[in-house]
């Protein structure tokens, strides 16, 4: 689970890196609300298509080779986005980056519920890792492209070249992508599709909210604050160090109550940080973006291991969706925000977002909680 983890971290540090790359390509070639998120939608949509194709694959065969591989891919993508002044290419390298990414989350997610027999409390700490990835993301890309610009991107590329180095040794020693029966990984429940759906879209709606969030807290804390870059890269490490502890206070919480309870609990609580992060202004606006972002993610390992016990015959397509489509699919949404900020204010934008998670509450309100894979 240690490697699996810091190798998680190594590819969704890329998730977070477009993020933290919206300012300076506002800044430095002048792109507007919707181009900037138009980067997102790139990084996201490829994603968001393709990620069920790579879960049905893992559901088929083993894949662990997919794992050092769609690590670079994500690197690659990321380190030459800055590289050209073309949007064009811009948005095929960033492209590349979210294919990456999403080839990696299935198979990384089935090969976690191996080494976890199937625990919450694992996939928890696997998770844990991706969030640290984002949280990482701004400190590694604002330091390197203030002193660079944008051609310092290919620097990027070094956690990517480590993640896959230390996967690669992982796999040779025989540490990953283990035999299936000895955890348990598979199991011959029935599959609960209608509560799946309904996991999916509350989901979903948990994926709007942070994507977005990410894409212009960013530019939206330094309105608020009237500071500079380091505001806005500290709003954005903020809202992914906030992810990280949310993740970790989700399995210890699910340890005493069920899951679903907590998962719908979580969104309720959402509800009012989201919109202390729209409302509040000032300083004061780094609590609420740390609270909003700890709501969102205290369900997201949940949800994982939900989605993959209600689809006990579909893990890797389960993993795919809860995993993977769900955070990469509120990047589609980030255009529409970023066409509402142009023609009114960012501020007016993002108040849509304060009703999300009420949605997810209801969505979430009747799922029931799945029997736990057995264990060996």
């Amino acid at each position: 689970m240690a490697v699996l983890s810091v190798g998680h971290a190594c590819v969704d540090v890329y998730q977070g890196a477009v993020s933290a790359l919206v300012p300076f390509f506002v800044a430095e070639r002048q792109y507007s609300y919707a181009a900037a998120s138009g980067v997102v939608l790139a990084a996201s949509l490829l994603s968001s298509v393709v990620q069920p194709v790579f879960g049905a694959l893992t559901d088929r065969r083993r894949m662990p080779w997919l794992l050092p591989l769609s690590t670079l891919a994500a690197g690659l993508g990321i380190a030459l986005s800055g590289v050209s002044r073309s949007y064009p290419l811009t948005l095929l390298c960033v492209a590349v980056a979210g294919v990456g990414v999403a080839a990696y989350h299935p198979e990384s997610a089935r090969v976690a519920r191996l080494a976890g027999r199937g625990s919450h409390t694992a996939m928890g700490w696997f998770s844990f890792g991706g969030n640290v990835g984002f949280a990482l993301a701004p400190l590694l890309v604002t330091p390197v492209v203030a002193a660079g610009g944008l051609g310092a991107t290919p620097v990027l590329a070094v956690p990517a070249v480590m993640g896959a180095a230390l996967t690669v040794f992982a796999l040779r020693r025989g540490s990953v992508g283990g035999d299936e029966s000895r955890a348990g990984a598979r199991s011959t429940g029935r599959d609960d599709r209608r509560s799946f759906v309904r996991l999916a879209l509350a989901i979903v709606c948990r994926s709007i909210v942070f994507v977005v969030l990410g894409s212009f807290v960013s530019l939206y804390a330094r309105q608020r604050t009237g500071g500079g870059a380091s505001a806005g890269a500290a709003a954005l490490f903020v809202l992914y160090l906030g992810g990280a502890v949310g993740t970790v206070l989700g399995s210890r919480l699910a340890a005493r109550w069920d899951r679903v309870r907590v998962v719908r609990w979580s969104y309720a609580a959402t509800v009012l940080a989201v919109a202390g992060v729209v409302l509040v202004p000032g300083p004061a606006l780094y609590l609420c973006v740390a609270l909003a972002s700890a709501g969102l993610y205290i369900p997201f390992s949940l949800q994982v291991t939900l989605g993959q016990d209600y689809l006990p015959s579909r893990v890797g397509t389960a993993s795919g969706v809860t995993l993977g489509l769900a955070v990469s699919v509120g990047g589609v949404a980030s255009p529409l925000v970023g066409a509402l900020a142009d023609a009114t204010s960012l501020h007016t934008a993002l108040l849509p977002l304060i009703a999300l998670p009420a949605v997810g509450w209801l969505l979430t309100r009747r799922l029931p909680e799945p029997p736990a894979p057995p264990r060996s």
